[in-house]
């Protein structure tokens, strides 16, 4: 018997006490400060009586109707054909279809391919070239010239569209009021969002600058490491490099290493003032957001609802940003808001550098720090389905 099975069988015995080490981080005890000094502006928007008319024809087009004409077609006419595409004479998969639609101008096909439908008739028969984009998502596409044998079936062309109660009935409302009541809204929620998110990055960014102690690394290094993966994912789908974005790998973990960092720290802060202020997450607001996780997986519900039964911590992810939005509520009420009127211009001008939650700004130069933006509140669920694939003669602007 070895000397460690004789200690081993002692400490069985009672015979000898057991000794050993433990490492553990400790949370950092954050002694909360007054909100006094927090000033943030709040950007308001006026939706306008045109902006609310110009969603609504956008809408429209989706219930736009089509009269046939016996013309030739003309730019925003629709035409019904059948087509067959082929690479060095050889037919392609996805390349052929019958019956299909399209309106000259949607740029719903490849580059080139809607031009070359202005002039033509029900009836006429017609070759058609185009070169598929060198960043065409079917490689073996991508690059190639094809010629698109097609037959015209019909040409119609769109009816004008009207803001009237027939176009509200249409869209399944019961008048053109009830209609731009509800477009408005969705408007200013829209609007609403952005400045949520303004306004809360502007508290976060305070609370930043107000907060300043350790800490603990192995928070720091979960989070890095999940920014991380992002990041590389994101490089990996895009086929770039960090020299594509302006930065070296070094220069980016180290400000990837910066915003895991505030990210923690953030979290911890915002916890403790939660704690403090008795803020909850209700199980009604955990239900309403596990149903929105459905929704965004349709066909996948089961699979979602096992995940959240099943995994650890997966619960979490759900309540995390309940409860730091009611925080961000919480602190609204007692920090100093000024609203201030601006056109949409201005409150969209930024928003696409305008981090959301614990996000923080990199230097300009640093065009691959802007893809933290996809790492931040990130959630380990499963992905979505892809989309079906589409006909090879469509183009990425459908």
């Amino acid at each position: 018997m070895t000397e460690d099975e004789k200690e081993a069988d002692k400490i069985l015995a009672a015979e000898t006490d057991f000794e050993f080490n433990i490492a553990y981080e400790v949370i950092p005890a954050i002694e909360l400060k007054s909100n006094d000094g927090i000033k943030v502006t709040r950007e308001v928007v006026e939706v306008t009586e045109d902006e609310v008319n110009e969603q609504i024809l956008k809408i429209a087009e989706s219930a736009r109707s089509y009269e046939t004409k016996d013309g030739k077609a003309a730019e925003g006419d629709r035409v019904t054909m059948n087509y067959l595409g082929k690479v060095d004479g050889v037919a392609f998969d996805g390349g052929a279809a019958e019956d299909a639609e399209l309106v000259i101008g949607s740029g719903r096909f490849i580059p080139g391919f809607e031009d070359q439908l202005v002039g033509v008739k029900a009836g006429d028969e017609k070759t058609i070239t185009v070169t598929f984009p060198s960043e065409y998502p079917a490689a073996e596409l991508a690059g190639k010239e094809a010629t698109f044998d097609i037959t015209v079936k019909e040409v119609a062309a769109a009816a004008d569209v009207e803001i009237n109660d027939e176009l509200a009935t249409k869209l399944g409302l019961e008048s053109a009021e009830k209609l731009k009541e509800i477009v408005r809204g969705q408007i200013e929620s829209q609007y609403g969002n952005v400045t949520r998110q303004k306004v809360k990055r502007q508290i976060l960014d305070q609370l930043d600058e107000l907060y300043k102690f350790d800490t603990p690394a192995g928070l720091v290094d979960a989070e890095f490491d999940n920014i991380w993966r992002q990041i590389n994912t994101d490089l990996a789908q895009s086929g770039k490099t960090f020299a594509d974005e302006d930065t070296t790998e070094e220069e980016a973990r180290e400000e990837y290493r910066k915003l895991a960092e505030r990210r923690v720290r953030l979290g911890l802060v915002l916890s403790e003032i939660g704690e403090k202020a008795g803020v909850e997450v209700t199980e009604e607001e955990m239900q309403r957001a596990l149903f929105q996780q459905l929704q965004q997986f349709p066909g996948q519900q089961k699979e979602i609802l096992d995940y959240f039964r099943n995994t650890p911590g997966a619960s979490a992810s759900l309540r995390a940003p309940i409860f730091e939005e009611k925080v961000i509520d919480k602190l609204l009420t007692e920090v100093s808001v000024t609203d201030k009127t601006v056109s949409k211009e201005e409150l969209l001008a930024d928003d696409a550098e305008e981090g959301e939650e614990t996000k923080k700004k990199a230097p300009a130069k640093k065009k691959a720090a802007a893809k933290a933006d996809a790492a931040e509140g990130e959630e380990a669920a499963p992905k979505k389905k892809a989309p079906a694939k589409k006909k090879a003669a469509e183009g990425d602007a459908e």
